[in-house]
C-alpha cells in the first residue's frame, strides 16, 4: 500500500537524496517509507550521543541499522561520546522536558547532521525526531536551522513528520518489524523524569 502524505511537502521539485538524522528505527520507518515512495533515496545518520545507558544505546543502534540494511539504504554510525555530551548540557541537568537542555542537545545531533550531509555532499538534511509528539517541533526547528548556518551549503528541511497518516503508519510498522520499542527519549535525565512521573501516579 503507498501512503501518500499530502501535508508532506518536498523541500523543492526534483530533490532525490537527502540524509536523515535517525533517533530510532521506530520514527524511522514511515518516514523513510514516504521517501521511498516519493522518489526521494534517505542516508540514514544514526548520532544520538545522548542516549544512556550505553546498553540502550546499542540496542537502538542495531536496530536503525538492521531496518536499514533490510531496504538496502546506506547507513552511518555517528560517534558515540556521552560524556562529551554530558559535558555540553552541563548544568541544564534540571530542566525540564522541552527546555533548554533538549534545545541545546537538538542543536548539537543536527550539526553533526548537516556536517555529515556537507561531507557527503548532500544539500538537503531532516529528522526523525519531528515524528515525536513528546518533541517540541519549534525547537527542532530552530536547532535545525542554527545547523544550517553553521554549515555552509546545507539546507534544513523542516518537516511535521506527524502528520499524513505518518504516526498510524510508525505504529503499523514497528508491529510489523517487530522493533524494540523505546520507553523514553534517551537520556539519563528524562529517564529520571519519567520515574518522577510514574511514581506521582502510583
Amino acid at each position: 500500500m503507498k501512503h501518500k502524505a499530502p501535508a508532506i511537502i518536498l523541500p523543492e521539485e526534483g530533490c532525490h537524496e537527502v540524509l536523515l538524522h535517525a533517533c530510532c528505527a521506530p520514527c524511522s520507518s514511515a518516514i523513510v517509507e514516504w521517501m521511498l515512495q516519493n522518489d526521494v533515496k534517505p542516508t540514514i545518520y544514526y548520532f544520538n550521543p545522548n542516549i544512556w545507558p550505553r546498553q540502550e544505546y546499542d540496542i537502538r543502534k542495531e536496530e536503525s541499522k538492521r531496518h536499514a540494511e533490510s531496504l538496502g539504504l546506506k547507513w552511518i554510525d555517528g560517534d558515540y561520546d556521552h560524556d562529551a555530551w554530558l559535558q555540553a548540557v552541563s548544568g541544564l541537568e534540571q530542566e525540564p522536558e522541552r527546555g533548554s537542555r533538549c534545545q541545546l542537545c537538538f542543536r548539537l545531533r543536527l550539526t553533526a547532521a548537516a556536517l555529515q550531509a556537507q561531507r557527503l555532499q548532500l544539500r538537503y538534511f531532516t529528522t526523525t525526531l519531528a515524528s515525536s509528539r513528546w518533541k517540541s517541533l519549534e525547537q527542532i526547528t530552530a536547532a535545525g536551522l542554527q545547523a544550517q548556518q553553521a554549515v555552509e551549503g546545507t539546507v534544513f528541511w523542516a518537516q511535521n513528520w506527524r502528520k499524513g497518516g505518518l504516526t498510524d503508519r510508525r505504529a503499523q510498522l514497528l508491529r510489523q518489524y517487530g522493533f524494540y520499542n523505546q520507553q523514553y527519549c534517551g537520556c539519563e535525565f528524562s529517564f529520571q523524569n519519567i520515574k518522577k512521573q510514574k511514581s506521582l501516579a502510583d
